[in-house]
């Protein structure tokens, strides 16, 4: 009998122990992985990051969560790390300290409602609430056409060097000022920074006027609680097999416009190379 109950313990820890291995990944002395869950069991397509500045410069690596939950983020360097969950319905959930070769399981917090989650949506669902002028309005003195308007906020100046959507774009910061209107508060906001001269140039290719009233209407209706007509959906399939590696570079009054690290024709060229970057206006280098 005495026999039978131990040998019932043995396969009873057994099974513990190839449960625990199926749902949690191998673990190495450079990675951190464990098992996403939430209200509804695991969290699957869910973001995993892990940041700290312990490094010479601030360093973050990103995985995705698979079907079970399950990450690994591969590949840190010794350092001690803030590790959390974020991905569309979710909220960010409690930074946890945590260091390589640990396994870390962590829970995800979901979102109380359609405006706390939509404030993790990627910046073109808030850029797509802006309003152009109607097909009716044009031909303007400098503009055709709706469609050459749309071209130059699109690709041919503002959306191809901003990441127009993000929360300090979308939203006029109280720390330009107080103003009578928001119009005035884009015509502050464009003489801001090194690149003034830029923005400036930019905003007069369209009807200046017109374009100040766009952007301000945007950031108006923004901020009454307009939310993004559509929502992402979370990392499918190959979708999740993704790791970003993220780090500062240049100095806090100056800004990196362009940078390139190899060809995107081979991108095998320049394996651990050095990464080259353009400061814009923002400092007298050239690289």
């Amino acid at each position: 009998m005495q026999i039978r109950f131990r040998a019932s313990l043995l396969l009873l820890a057994l099974s513990s122990v190839m449960a625990f291995a199926q749902q949690h990944p191998s673990i190495g002395e450079h990675e951190i992985g464990g098992v996403v869950t939430g209200p509804s069991g695991p969290e699957a397509g869910a973001w995993v990051i892990a940041e700290t500045t312990d490094l010479p410069t601030k360093f973050a690596k990103i995985v995705v969560t698979d079907e079970l939950g399950r990450y690994l983020i591969p590949d840190l360097p010794r350092a001690n790390y803030r590790v959390w969950v974020r991905g569309f319905g979710l909220v960010d959930s409690t930074k946890v300290e945590a260091s390589p070769g640990r396994v870390l399981d962590l829970s995800a917090v979901p979102a109380r409602g359609d405006k706390d989650a939509a404030q993790y949506y990627p910046a073109i669902y808030w850029w797509a609430l802006l309003d152009p002028p109607a097909k009716s309005e044009f031909p303007m003195a400098k503009i055709k056409s709706q469609g050459e308007w749309l071209n130059i906020v699109k690709v041919g100046a503002c959306g191809s060097c901003h990441a127009i959507g993000t929360p300090w774009t979308r939203t006029l910061s109280p720390n330009l000022g107080e103003f009578k209107s928001s119009v005035e508060g884009w015509q502050r906001r464009l003489m801001s920074g090194q690149a003034q001269f830029f923005m400036a140039r930019d905003i007069g290719r369209l009807d200046t006027e017109r374009a100040l009233q766009m952007f301000a209407d945007w950031t108006d209706r923004i901020a009454k609680g307009e939310l993004p007509f559509a929502k992402p959906d979370r990392p499918q399939g190959i979708e999740r097999n993704i790791v970003v590696t993220l780090w500062d570079w240049g100095r806090p009054t100056g800004y990196l416009h362009d940078l390139v690290s190899t060809d995107r024709r081979n991108p095998h060229l320049n394996a651990n190379g050095k990464v080259y970057g353009s400061p814009e206006d923002s400092t007298d280098f050239v690289p």
